[in-house]
């Protein structure tokens, strides 16, 4: 009983959380747990692929991108009024921006985990690094799109006559896509798929040799990780409105694989939670000193040395 009791009283209070904001007087909290949620999406989605299929991946980031940019350059055109090459009309609905950045996102994924899953160990991890890092010189290159100088959206998508840059607002509608994603998540982890993705983590010669088409669900699995995690730069792309190639960059992988460590790979809100706490982290080593990366990194390495299996790891023991 005592995880589902410590799941609803963490609802509780996420929903509460802008009153209580509005309460302290510090209104950047909410944008910044809007941020925290999203990235969770992120983690947790890349987790899907590095911690129950061993995909070691350095190129989620392209997808975090790619999700943004369909939102934006969607947007862009609707706002000029500029068919996409003068076919392809642009638009402001959520409800169409959001699926087509999935769809997007794993149609890209399909594309480069086709190729990359062909490979193993470090030339999987090289191959994903750089076909993220050619989407990111491709967008630095479009100077119709801001180039490497990003692409900013007026305000963000409609969707059902919410007043989304209301910064309450937006965060409740992250929260809610939120809490339906871990719960498709979780039931997508404990499916038969998820129970055969574990046993390809583990070993993969003998899954093969039982019969099982391991290529097939490792590609399915890194499909479904970056159509998440493109659906987490979609909604980046509206919280912030704005949108740039550094959302495609090594590093944005690099924080998110952190992110993963952090909470505790292999684990459903892990991700959640090291997102939670490497935001958490940076934003508070800001406020005391421009140097803030060396204290982080200290942590980081503390955390790492001194708990096995992340935060979530540390809370069960403690619990």
């Amino acid at each position: 009983m005592r995880q589902p009791v410590a799941i609803l009283l963490a609802l509780v209070v996420l929903a509460v959380l802008p009153t209580l904001a509005a309460w302290a007087g510090s209104p950047a909290t909410v944008p910044l747990a809007t941020r925290i949620l999203i990235y969770g999406i992120a983690a947790a989605s890349l987790n899907f692929a590095l911690g129950y299929g061993g995909m070691i991946s350095f190129g989620h980031a392209a997808f975090f991108g790619i999700g943004g940019y369909v939102v934006a350059i969607l947007f862009t055109h609707w706002f000029n009024e500029a068919p996409i090459f003068g076919l392809i009309p642009g638009t402001n609905q959520l409800l169409i921006t959001l699926p087509l950045a999935i769809v997007v996102s794993g149609l890209f994924a399909a594309a480069i985990g086709a190729l990359s899953l062909r490979t193993g160990g470090v030339q999987f991890i090289m191959i994903t690094l750089a076909f993220a890092q050619m989407l990111f010189f491709l967008f630095v290159s479009l100077k119709a799109y801001g180039g490497e100088d990003g692409l900013s959206m007026r305000r963000p998508d409609a969707f059902l006559g919410l007043n989304l840059r209301d910064r309450p607002t937006m965060y409740y509608l992250t929260l809610v896509i939120t809490v339906l994603f871990f719960a498709g998540l979780r039931r997508l982890v404990r499916s038969s798929f998820g129970t055969v993705l574990d046993g390809i983590r583990q070993n993969e010669r003998r899954m093969e040799a039982l019969g099982i088409a391991t290529y097939r669900h490792k590609l399915f699995a890194f499909i479904l990780s970056g159509m998440g995690v493109g659906m987490a730069g979609a909604l980046m792309a509206n919280a912030m409105r704005y949108v740039s190639p550094d959302m495609m960059h090594w590093s944005r992988s690099g924080e998110l694989m952190i992110m993963v460590i952090l909470g505790g790979t292999g684990t459903l809100l892990g991700p959640l939670y090291g997102a939670a706490a490497l935001l958490l982290l940076e934003t508070w080593l800001a406020g005391w000193t421009e140097h803030w990366s060396l204290g982080e990194g200290l942590v980081l390495l503390a955390v790492v040395m001194f708990s096995r299996g992340g935060l979530i790891a540390l809370l069960r023991r403690r619990t």
